[in-house]
């Protein structure tokens, strides 16, 4: 059974704070734990926010698809597997 729309675009929103609370706060860290080392910054950045996305995909995808890109939930609705309608609000909790 597929989840109602407005618990789906919740869901899409909470994904999406969490991710970009994700990113933001690996990128802060791995700054000022690389001491300049731009490679270092850059590999403490993506393992943790990579890390937190799988998570996040394999706790929201039954629910919304686990989208967490308006790009991705367009382009789900050119491929005719989510009504633009739903594409719109995705998008705006997305945002």
């Amino acid at each position: 059974m597929k989840a109602s729309l407005s618990r789906r675009v919740v869901a899409e929103f909470v994904g999406t704070g969490f991710l970009v609370a994700a990113v933001v706060g690996s990128g802060i860290m791995a700054e000022r734990l690389s001491g300049g080392n731009a490679a270092l910054a850059l590999l403490a950045n993506t393992i943790p926010t990579g890390a937190t996305l799988v998570a996040l995909i394999f706790a929201f995808e039954a629910v919304s698809g686990a989208h967490f890109n308006p790009v991705v939930s367009f382009a789900d609705a050119l491929e005719h597997g989510l009504p633009y309608r739903e594409a719109f609000a995705y998008a705006t909790a997305q945002l």
